[in-house]
């Protein structure tokens, strides 16, 4: 799963979404799902960036991932902020091992910014963690996926030198990629046999077919089922039905995606 933008109690997400509720139902409509190795969160967690919005996703996701046999794993995205983050949820850059399958979550966050970043250090630290294979291959979860943007505010907060991360992931035991922050789901594999995944959003979905230079967001959650076996590497979108999906919930003109992306994307 991807972008649950959850809030302190009582706060909507762009004042018209309430996402615990949200992911709650995402949550609940999955339950027939599993068993599974892990639950991941790939990034903006929170919207607001309070410690009950962490403790929110902690206890939905911890207990959903604990009913079914998994580790609760979640990133950091550009509307996170590191220390309530780390504090209800721990470190912002981890590895987790589940029964061999090596999960590495990296930091592609940039303060008060909505582009991603990967540092040399932290790819650096990445090479040296995947320098031995884990007997079940690796995942790289990253919020700000390596995939071209959907949309023209997307292409302005995207991740800055994706060609870097690829160079660190060729020819190490790494099969995918999971990523979210486009609000839409979205997958491509590179020769070297790497596969790519955005997950949909659950606070809402992106408009991908919305006239060029604007930014529309409907209401509509989602997941996907990710999975691994000697075969390859299949991923199933699984959109969850509530109440009013499609229903539009804003859309931003020209002018107004021209100013987030110069407030928010990469400075002149």
């Amino acid at each position: 799963m991807s972008d649950t933008h959850l809030m302190a109690a009582g706060a909507l997400y762009q004042g018209l979404v309430d996402t615990a509720a949200a992911l709650g139902h995402v949550l609940e409509s999955l339950h027939g799902t599993g068993p599974l190795d892990a639950v991941v969160v790939s990034g903006d967690v929170s919207d607001d960036g309070s410690p009950a919005s962490y403790e929110t996703a902690r206890n939905l996701v911890g207990r959903f991932a604990s009913d079914h046999g998994a580790v609760a794993v979640f990133a950091m995205g550009n509307h996170d902020l590191p220390g309530p983050f780390t504090a209800v949820l721990g470190p912002t850059r981890a590895v987790h091992v589940v029964d061999g399958l090596r999960i590495v979550v990296l930091d592609s966050s940039v303060p008060q910014r909505g582009y991603g970043e990967l540092s040399a250090e932290q790819l650096s630290w990445l090479g040296a963690e995947l320098s031995t294979p884990a007997a079940r291959g690796s995942v790289v979860v990253v919020h700000h996926s390596p995939l071209p943007a959907p949309t023209v505010l997307h292409e302005a907060l995207r991740l800055q030198d994706p060609a870097g991360l690829l160079a660190v992931l060729e020819g190490s035991d790494v099969r995918a990629v999971l990523s979210g922050h486009y609000h839409h789901p979205f997958a491509a594999t590179y020769p070297s046999g790497l596969a790519a995944f955005v997950a949909p959003g659950v606070a809402n979905r992106t408009d991908v077919l919305v006239a060029a230079g604007r930014e529309r967001a409907v209401r509509g959650s989602g997941a996907l089922l990710v999975e691994l076996d000697d075969d390859g590497v299949r991923a199933t979108v699984l959109m969850v039905t509530t109440p009013g999906d499609g229903q539009e919930l804003f859309v931003l003109d020209e002018a107004t995606v021209t100013r987030i992306a110069v407030e928010a994307g990469v400075p002149a």
